[in-house]
């Protein structure tokens, strides 16, 4: 059986991917094919390299990403993420998808074009971190001088982009909606508007998969919250676990025929 694990995008809530595939390891589950949006292509990157769960938690913790950016002057993005594409270099040398040790599928989303492009073959850093361009956060990226911004403005979990080249569908949803505490910030109301903007739009897709992970607690924490990112994983990790009676027995099930 193919399994495939499509990542969505969630800001620092992503971490929290890394702690649900630990789990899954755990149950000696492997993944054919995998899918990511933003933040999920980021940690299916590290997946797909070869990288551990908790080998790419102690790259995250360890690594200067948030020093690294460069403000910009265009107007375009208050942030450049350019500058670390470097950093990315150092962990995955190869920078390319050839070099994957697993089939990886970026999505991000060519803003002139209003048009979403997965990246699966060739270079390889550069389109994850498009997939990664927060629009209004950070500048759009470049890429064959086209203007990419984040995947998840199009498509937040990208189960769709491999669902026929696999037998069994796992979702890792870290975008997660819930009761938060009063907004006080214009930052809290940007971010909040985006999560249900996105959310509305990720619903159909939750449908197309054998198994969807969402942890609830994940609600209670900020894109933002990188600063947290033992807890995060703790938590894909633990949810993910309470799971593990229902995983078994969705693979163990027969497939469902369809005409």
């Amino acid at each position: 059986m193919k399994i495939g694990l499509g990542l969505s995008g969630g800001g620092a809530r992503g971490i929290a991917h890394l702690g649900v595939i630990k789990a899954l390891m755990e149950m000696g589950i492997g993944f054919d094919q995998i899918a990511g949006t933003s933040a999920g292509a980021i940690t299916g990157a590290m997946l797909a390299h070869g990288y551990t769960p908790d080998e790419s938690l102690k790259i995250i913790e360890s690594s200067s990403f948030m020093r690294r950016l460069r403000p910009t002057w265009n107007r375009m993005g208050l942030l450049r993420l350019d500058p670390i594409v470097d950093l990315y270099r150092k962990h995955i040398p190869h920078d390319s998808f050839e070099g994957l040790q697993i089939p990886l599928h970026v999505v991000a989303v060519d803003l002139n074009g209003g048009e979403q492009v997965v990246f699966e073959a060739g270079e390889l850093i550069r389109p994850v971190l498009a997939s990664c361009c927060l629009p209004g956060i950070f500048e759009p990226l470049q890429i064959n001088k086209k203007q990419f911004v984040d995947g998840g403005v199009l498509n937040n979990l990208p189960v769709d982009v491999i669902e026929h080249k696999v037998d069994f569908l796992i979702g890792s949803h870290c975008n997660v909606l819930g009761p938060r505490k009063p907004i006080t910030s214009m930052r809290g109301v940007i971010e909040r508007s985006l999560v249900l903007a996105v959310q509305s739009k990720t619903k159909d897709r939750f449908a197309k998969c054998n198994i969807l992970i969402e942890p609830p607690q994940l609600a209670q924490y900020a894109t933002t919250d990188i600063s947290k990112a033992r807890e995060l994983f703790r938590i894909g990790y633990q949810y993910t676990r309470s799971m593990s009676d229902q995983i078994e027995k969705s693979l163990k099930a027969p497939p469902v025929e369809t005409s």
